[in-house]
C-alpha cells in the first residue's frame, strides 16, 4: 500500500485514510461498489487521487476500487478495423486520384493510450489519413497501381511509428480502392490497346521474315532437285482436291507448250 500512495502528500494519506475507514464501517454493503470486475479482452487504468496506480493496469478480473478517491477507466485491448474514407491525393506524376484503405491496429499499453493522448481511436485513425496521403503523394500513378503490397507496408511502418508513443501497435495497412477520373481511364485504355497493336505488328512482321526465309530455302531445295517440282504439283493437286471443289485449277509448265506447238509445225 506504501508503493501504491508514494507521491501523494500528506492530504492524500489521510483521505486514503478515510476511504479505508468508510470502506470498513459500511462492510459488507460497500464491498459491491468496491469490487469490479474487468474482463479478459480488458484492463483497467485506476486514478488514486489523480495519479495513476502502480503505474500499470489492472485486471483481468476482480479489482479493488476505493471510493471518493479512486477513478478508472477501461481499455479495450482487441483489435481494432477502421476504414479510411477516401482521400483526394495528387501523385508524383500530377495525376489526381481517390484513395481509401483499413487499417487494423491494437492496444498494448493501456496506460499510455489513456495518459498520452485524449481519443487514441479518433487520433489514430486521423493519422492514418494523412499518413495516406503524403506517402501516395510521393509516387506516381504506375508505382501506385503496380506495388500496393509495398506502398501499404511503407504506410504501415510510418503509422506504427509515430502511435507507438501512444501504447498503438498498428497490424496491417491495406489499400483498398483506387479510382482515377475517367479521362484518365480513357487514355490509359487508348495507350495500352496502342501498345498491344504496335506488339501485334512486331509479331506479324518476324512471321513474315521467318517465312520469307523458309520460302527461300525451300526454292534452293527445288533448284537442286528437278524431279521435286512435278511431285509438289501433284501434292497441291491432292490438296485442292480435298476441299470437294467441283473445278480443280492444275497448273503446267509453259515448257510443255513450247514442246506441242513444235511438234504441230512440224506435222
Amino acid at each position: 500500500i506504501a508503493d501504491r500512495q508514494d507521491g501523494i502528500g500528506v492530504c492524500g494519506w489521510i483521505l486514503v485514510s478515510l476511504s479505508f475507514i468508510l470502506v470498513l464501517i459500511t462492510f459488507p454493503v460497500s464491498i459491491w461498489a468496491c469490487i469490479k470486475v474487468v474482463r479478459e479482452y480488458e484492463r483497467a487504468v485506476v486514478f488514486r487521487l489523480g495519479r495513476i496506480l502502480s503505474k500499470k493496469a489492472k485486471g483481468p478480473g476482480l479489482i479493488l476500487v476505493l471510493p471518493c478517491t479512486d477513478t478508472f477507466i477501461k481499455v479495450d485491448l482487441r483489435t481494432v478495423t477502421c476504414k479510411i474514407p477516401p482521400q483526394e491525393i495528387l501523385t508524383r506524376d500530377a495525376v489526381t486520384a481517390q484513395v481509401d484503405g483499413v487499417v487494423r491496429y491494437r492496444i498494448h499499453s493501456a496506460v499510455r493510450a489513456v495518459a498520452n493522448v485524449t481519443d487514441v481511436h479518433s487520433a489514430t485513425l486521423l493519422l492514418a489519413q494523412t499518413t495516406l496521403r503524403n506517402v501516395l503523394g510521393t509516387q506516381s500513378l504506375a508505382q501506385l497501381l503496380a506495388g500496393r503490397e509495398e506502398t501499404a507496408h511503407s504506410i504501415q511502418a510510418a503509422l506504427d511509428s509515430a502511435t507507438e508513443q501512444w501504447g498503438v501497435r498498428v497490424a496491417r495497412v491495406e489499400i483498398k480502392d483506387i479510382r482515377i477520373p475517367m479521362a484518365m481511364q480513357r487514355a490509359m485504355a487508348a495507350e495500352a490497346e496502342a501498345a498491344r497493336e504496335t506488339k501485334a505488328k512486331v509479331v506479324a512482321a518476324e512471321g513474315e521474315r521467318n517465312a520469307s526465309k523458309a520460302l527461300q530455302k525451300a526454292s534452293m531445295v527445288l533448284t537442286e532437285s528437278p524431279a521435286a517440282l512435278p511431285l509438289r504439283y501433284l501434292q497441291t493437286l491432292t490438296a485442292v482436291a480435298a476441299q470437294n471443289n467441283s473445278t480443280i485449277v492444275f497448273p503446267l509448265p509453259m515448257n510443255m507448250f513450247g514442246s506441242l506447238g513444235k511438234k504441230s509445225t512440224g506435222a
